[in-house]
């Protein structure tokens, strides 16, 4: 039965001492802290993410997120000679993109990159965003034509709360180990605590599958509207491959590895299921998980739908307990911080 409480978007507002939030992380990768808690037992265990296995339910079948993070942010100038920085948010189609612009411009402002590269901008979003078409030596690319150079000229889009330039290392710390399918501007973060060999052993002896969810920028964006259930949620783009229709069209429990995993398989089961297109589910308290059984999540933003979500599989004032807990025992929060594990 839902409150009234859970609908306040001020109930999901939290102070986090500044010093937990994760600038870097762990390393090892599996040596992340892990808070696990059990509904059945209403128990909480402070362990490492190297331990995971251990609490994996023997029947469960995970879904992993495959998205790959591209290097989304992008130093450019005016032709005037001012500087601008552009941050793609996501691909509306094979040529107009997504994305935000630090600076002023109007429509028909040219954007100057490295290699030759020009953003054109065609459109100004109410929302603050914009569409722009890239263009290399006068040539209107598509977006997977344009992924490559990026790749060579651009930086990895860490969120705005790691409060530092990007460096060589992010390029392979801000990227999971299994990630494949290009379009992300942010990574599943859940997924950052595997090793190579810890995510090959989980999945030799568990059965597993792939969703890919092209993260974008709107996964930071905190609720507004002062009642949760107004907020105008995001949309990303999601593929659900055949081996994990299987496994979501059958009766098997579920680990969902991570937020977006979760958003995608709810949207898939709530919604037709239908196995590709545009994914905006908001779960909240009065609307729960109705697939996934067990979640594993990082500690997320206060007021974040992120954190709704996690709400929605325990109720507001659990989650409230287990954020406390974790504050209390110093846990890292954020993308680069430590996990939980909901079973």
């Amino acid at each position: 039965m839902s409150t009234e409480k859970e609908y306040l978007t001020a109930s999901y507002d939290f102070s986090l001492p500044e010093e937990l939030i994760a600038t870097h992380p762990a390393t090892p990768r599996d040596h992340a802290r892990l808070l696990v808690y059990d509904r059945k037992t209403d128990t909480i265990t402070h362990a490492h993410f190297y331990d995971f296995e251990k609490y994996i339910p023997k029947e469960c079948a995970l879904i992993f997120n495959d998205t790959k993070v591209i290097k989304a942010r992008l130093y450019g100038k005016k032709p005037s000679g001012g500087k601008l920085e552009l941050l793609i948010n996501r691909a509306l189609n094979a040529h107009d993109v997504n994305v935000y612009i630090r600076g002023k411009v109007k429509i028909d402002s040219e954007i100057i990159f490295q290699e030759s590269l020009i953003a054109r901008v065609t459109q100004l979003s109410e929302d603050g965003s914009r569409i722009v078409n890239f263009y290399q030596n006068n040539n209107l690319l598509r977006f997977e034509d344009l992924l490559p150079i990026i790749d060579t000229i651009g930086h990895v889009p860490l969120p705005p709360y790691i409060q530092r330039e990007d460096n060589e290392s992010d390029e392979s710390e801000y990227q999971t180990v299994f990630a494949k399918e290009e379009g992300a501007v942010a990574a599943p973060t859940a997924s950052l605590h595997f090793t190579q060999q810890q995510h090959e052993r989980i999945c030799k002896n568990f059965k597993h599958a792939y969703v890919t969810l092209h993260v974008g920028s709107g996964t930071f964006k905190p609720v507004d509207a002062e009642i949760i259930t107004e907020h105008p949620m995001h949309s990303e783009y999601y593929d659900i491959s055949n081996a994990a229709k299987e496994i979501l069209d059958g009766t098997t429990p579920i680990l969902s590895v991570g937020t977006t995993s979760t958003r995608t398989i709810e949207f898939y089961d709530k919604h037709g299921k239908v196995q590709r297109g545009e994914a905006n589910l908001f779960l909240h308290p009065n609307n729960k998980p109705s697939r996934v059984n067990h979640l594993l999540t990082n500690f997320h933003l206060p007021k974040s739908t992120l954190l709704m979500l996690v709400a929605s599989f325990v109720g507001l004032e659990k989650t409230q307990e287990l954020y406390a807990e974790a504050i209390k025992e110093k846990y890292r929060f954020y993308s680069y911080g430590d996990a939980m594990l909901l079973l």
